[in-house]
């Protein structure tokens, strides 16, 4: 059996956005306090123990987030042409942070995206 180790880190932002052909509320602009986990596993540690250092997820979690915090989504690409939907952003942020993240040994296992207290996605490509 080998080893696995399943990392997660929490952020948030917020930003406002609308639903493009929705058929209700949701397709006037309003906005969500995101709230973002992104999960790392990783298959051995590094010469410290560590699987990555938690920092450096937040680090990297925060660098594309910060990007859409406070911004209206509908003008930020790629979401001026694609529908700025909670399950297209779960995507794009986990594409953008597992392209600086993943190496042979550590890799973004999945990124939930909370639009609510009670209402979420989460995204992985596995």
């Amino acid at each position: 059996m080998s080893d696995l180790y399943t990392l997660k880190v929490t952020s948030d932002f917020s930003s406002a956005h609308t639903l493009r052909e929705y058929p209700g509320a949701c397709s006037r602009m309003h906005g969500h306090n995101w709230k973002v986990e992104v999960e790392v596993e990783a298959t051995s540690l590094d010469e410290l123990g560590m699987a990555v250092d938690f920092k450096r997820i937040r680090q990297l979690t925060r660098h594309v987030t910060d990007k859409l915090d406070h911004r209206y989504l509908n003008d930020i690409p790629p979401f001026d042409k694609i529908n700025p939907t909670a399950e297209n952003l779960a995507q794009h942020l986990y594409q953008e942070i597992a392209s600086t993240l993943d190496d042979e040994r550590v890799q973004v296992c999945a990124v939930t995206l909370w639009e609510t207290d009670r209402a979420c996605v989460k995204y992985s490509d596995r």
